[in-house]
């Protein structure tokens, strides 16, 4: 591989320092929308890891004891940090993960809010007790922190999801080691040094860049507690089985295949309007897009209709420039794998009527574009109703009612998401009560948890017990000791 000279090549940040890795093997970074080489990301070997985890080893001892009310002030920092550097983290995420630059704002948002959120530790992680539980016996529950915790983050939201973890992390005393995606890792080289500013001391935070050897060097470190995950479902069970194997905590959040009812009743301009967004926003690249739309009924053809329409019309592009309204998917290798899953479910049957697997952006020849797709009849158990596509490819089925239509909805592997369009409230709440997913949306077509709400995910979707975000991330965070406690009385001492 050759590597462009001019490129700028990222660091590890280690015990408060920046540091070149000395690794052999090293990967471009490249801007998908116009294949440019951006940086070189060094795929840093485990003895990089091991310095990583002993800098947060060597500060967890004094971190552990630092008040917790103090732990929180470099976040009060970091949040007007980040508020004042939104425009360049923007732009960062948008040339190297292939987003609108109005998307990358919203996600930088969410990731601002979770800062906020872990501001909050010193009453989320408060205790509780009993007095005299037997008599002149009280007992206590405290938390405390674990140690040296790491997170592996994914490529689709390179701000927003290393803040779901590092803030309630470092807030409950914990030391916080990242490794971000190799595909991406340009917005936490810039989130890093915003770290740096907030104050944190030497060895807190910590940052190494690298592939499968530094995350595999990462789950087998004893010195590691616990281990986030967001990713595909295979990687999510493979983290969580080598993280459980090597007895560590584990939240592993995998992949999806979110689907959406429609009943004849929903508001379709704003049910259409809504899924357009949820299905081609980000290009398809979110875990919580909407990635199948089941009909009922009479909703069937006018949903269709509108769909088509919008998926037509939307603007693709490069995501700086003014009016774009979706950007490229992130590598060739992505783009090449789901024309194929189009051309599957084509050959298994399914009628394509929006075909964006071959279109062109002027100007941009080389960028990685799959424009809005959408593909009818798709048959339930089929390659394109099981399989997640990661792209902006909307797959349609047809129910006759919503009992057949909750069914196709739990008629799958992943449990991520799952949405319902209607005016009726009872639909909704018998919706909301059958269907398999650990977020649901109502007339919603992403429903993304606020900060203090866990991200919850099931099934196949997600491999743990405790989830990111709010009070499920700080009870990860942190180990419960009971505290049992006697003082014999000696009411003749004088003191």
């Amino acid at each position: 591989m050759t590597i462009e000279s001019a490129a700028q090549e990222l660091l590890n940040y280690v015990g408060g320092e920046w540091q070149r890795s000395r690794a052999s093997a090293r990967q471009e970074v490249r801007n998908p929308a116009t294949a440019e080489t951006l940086a070189v990301v060094p795929l840093s070997p485990k003895e990089e890891v091991d310095a990583a985890v002993q800098a947060g080893v060597k500060a967890f001892r004094e971190w552990r004891e630092t008040p917790v009310v103090d732990r929180i002030k470099p976040l009060f920092k970091l949040r007007q940090l980040l508020h004042d550097n939104l425009e360049e983290l923007a732009r960062t995420i948008t040339n190297e993960a292939g987003k609108t630059y109005a998307e990358s704002l919203g996600e930088m948002q969410r990731g601002l809010e979770n800062v906020e959120v872990a501001c909050g530790a010193p009453y989320m992680m408060q205790g509780s007790n009993n007095e005299d539980i037997a008599h002149g016996i009280d007992e206590h529950m405290i938390r405390q922190p674990l140690g040296v915790v790491a997170a592996i983050t994914p490529f689709n939201f390179p701000g927003m999801i290393p803040l779901w973890f590092l803030p309630y992390a470092v807030a409950t005393g914990n030391c916080f080691l990242l490794k971000p995606s190799e595909r991406v890792p340009m917005t936490t080289q810039l989130l890093f040094r915003l770290l740096e500013q907030a104050g944190f001391p030497p060895g807190v935070v910590g940052l190494v860049n690298g592939g499968k050897e530094t995350v595999d060097a990462i789950l087998d470190h004893p010195d590691v507690k616990a281990i986030s995950f967001v990713g595909s479902t295979p990687v999510a069970r493979y983290i969580y089985a080598r993280a459980a194997a090597n007895g560590k905590r584990a939240q592993c959040q995998g992949g999806a295949k979110n689907p959406a009812v429609v009943l004849p009743d929903a508001d379709m301009e704003m049910t259409s309007r809504i899924l357009t967004d949820s299905a081609f926003g980000c290009a398809g690249q979110r875990c919580l897009a909407t990635s199948v739309a089941i009909t009922v009924g009479d909703a069937r053809v006018e949903f269709t209709e509108r769909m088509v329409a919008a998926a037509e019309q939307r603007k693709v592009g490069y995501g700086l420039e003014q009016g774009v309204e979706m950007g490229p998917v992130i590598t060739k290798e992505s783009r090449e794998r789901i024309r194929s899953l189009v051309d599957t479910g084509a050959a298994e049957g399914a009628r394509v009527l929006v075909d964006g697997r071959e279109k062109a952006v002027d100007g941009f020849a080389d960028g990685y574009f799959v424009h809005p797709t959408i593909v009818d009849e798709v048959a339930p158990g089929s390659t394109l109703a099981t399989t997640e596509v990661f792209g902006p490819v909307l797959s349609l089925m047809h129910a006759r009612t919503l009992d057949e239509a909750i069914q196709l909805v739990n008629d799958r592997a992943f449990g991520n998401q799952a949405s319902l369009f209607t005016s009726s409230g009872a639909a909704a709440r018998e919706f909301r009560h059958r269907a398999i997913a650990g977020n649901i949306g109502i007339n919603l077509g992403v429903a993304a948890p606020m900060a203090f709400f866990p991200f919850s995910g099931w099934s196949e979707s997600f491999f743990g017990d405790l989830h990111a975000q709010g009070a499920h991330g700080i009870e990860f965070y942190t180990q419960t000791k009971v505290v049992v406690e006697r003082w014999p009385q000696n009411w003749s001492r004088t003191f």
